[in-house]
């Protein structure tokens, strides 16, 4: 694998890595029970935003999907409520960070999360992260290091300087929407003895500063199970969303403005993604509605869900396999993006081989910010990758078995 490869992203936040099953093994009678533990394009007249999304709302806690035999579920609660607050004293937007103790004694299998937001007004999206034991350790002392509960998490835990996109080490994820994430029968995730669970939690600051207590809740099913271990692949792409031509001499249409604004909301962790991406996927920044980003294959994978991330000026996004070939195969295309339906897809399993390629390609537009309460009173910005409700990410994610 290549240096850019192994060592890139310092940062992508968000995407659902988990798929929903419905199918006939959920056994009749087994109920769930809890263990306690550069574009001025405007729309068209076929664009409306009726069926593209409404301003973000209220989180629900997912719905709950009966479990299949076997399975259990832990429920990891925060040790105390959290009161969300901007970190860097400006801005509209906390990344907080938590460390859960399932109390794995044994290896486990994870074969579905969900989360339960203890108070849905402000709790924008939730990653779930597997801390590997050796790193428990430097979790609790980076817990340690700031008053109250958890610590401050821009662009991941934290606890590595870079996420490794090619093998995530995201094991769940929630956003508005969200049902419970079920992997499909004879599929999991390897949860090692003595590992322990990150909940990264975005609260938007624009509905509050109510305190929090969410939950985490874990489908369990043991660790001597002959299942097929999932991956998790992540595919960010650059933002380059440039200001519509009437509003183009606002302070912040220029991108050297904005990119320090990101900083000073996000501080150097949470703001460097927009430059690093231009490591993974080549280029340079090029103003424009619609990015994109190819990745190569380097070992053999097979493609079991897909699904994306955008924030409220999202429009599109679609992931390829082997763009520009006869052997192209579209793995996932929302063409009018719902932030508030974020929900991974099944799909057809895709077999890919060393030398094949993976595309995401994004399409943003400026002219949402006049439909949606969030930008109310906010004019015009270059933007560019930001970690905020307002800033916006361009990111797919893949659901992958490795042979």
């Amino acid at each position: 694998m290549s240096t850019r490869l192994a060592a890139l992203v310092a940062v992508v936040v968000l995407v659902l890595p988990g798929c929903s099953s419905t199918d006939d093994e959920h056994p009749a009678g087994h109920e769930a029970t809890d263990t306690t533990g550069a574009g001025a394009t405007e729309p068209s007249a076929d664009e409306s935003t009726d069926s593209a999304h409404d301003d973000h709302g209220s989180a629900e806690p997912a719905a709950e999907v009966p479990l299949r035999k076997g399975e259990r579920r832990e429920t990891l609660a925060m040790p105390a409520a959290y009161t969300p607050s901007a970190p860097y004293g400006t801005g509209t937007d906390d990344y907080r960070c938590f460390l859960l103790d399932p109390g794995l004694e044994r290896d486990t299998w994870l074969t579905g999360t969900t989360v339960q937001p203890g108070n849905p007004e402000v709790v924008h999206h939730v990653i779930l992260f597997q801390v590997p034991a050796e790193q428990v350790a430097a979790a609790e002392e980076k817990d340690a290091q700031e008053d109250g509960e958890g610590w401050t998490c821009f662009g991941g835990t934290g606890l590595d300087a870079f996420q490794q996109v090619d093998d995530a080490a995201w094991i769940g994820a929630w956003a508005p929407g969200g049902e419970e994430s079920v992997r499909k029968p004879g599929y999991g995730v390897k949860l090692a003895r003595g590992s322990r669970i990150v909940m990264q939690v975005h609260y938007n600051l624009l509905a509050g500063t109510q305190p929090d207590t969410s939950a985490a809740q874990l489908r369990l099913a043991p660790g001597d199970r002959d299942l097929e271990e999932l991956h998790t692949m992540l595919l960010p792409a650059p933002v380059e969303l440039p200001c519509r031509a009437a509003y183009d001499d606002g302070p912040l249409c220029d991108r050297d403005a904005a990119m320090m604004d990101v900083m000073q909301r996000f501080g150097a962790e949470g703001s460097r993604t927009a430059n690093v991406l231009y490591l993974l996927c080549g280029g340079e920044p090029d103003p424009g509605q619609v990015q994109s980003c190819t990745r190569t294959v380097h070992e053999p994978m097979t493609i079991h869900a897909s699904g994306g991330h955008m924030h409220l000026l999202g429009r599109e996004i679609s992931v390829v396999t082997n763009p520009g070939t006869d052997r192209a195969e579209t793995v996932l295309d929302i063409p009018v993006w719902d932030f508030d339906d974020q929900g991974a897809r099944d799909i057809e399993p895709v077999s890919l081989q060393p030398g094949d390629t993976v595309e995401v390609t994004c399409k943003h537009v400026q002219w949402l910010r006049d439909e949606l309460p969030s930008f109310e009173g906010q004019p015009d910005r270059y933007v560019v990758w930001g970690e905020g409700t307002t800033d916006e990410m361009c990111l797919g994610m893949l659901q992958v078995s490795k042979p």
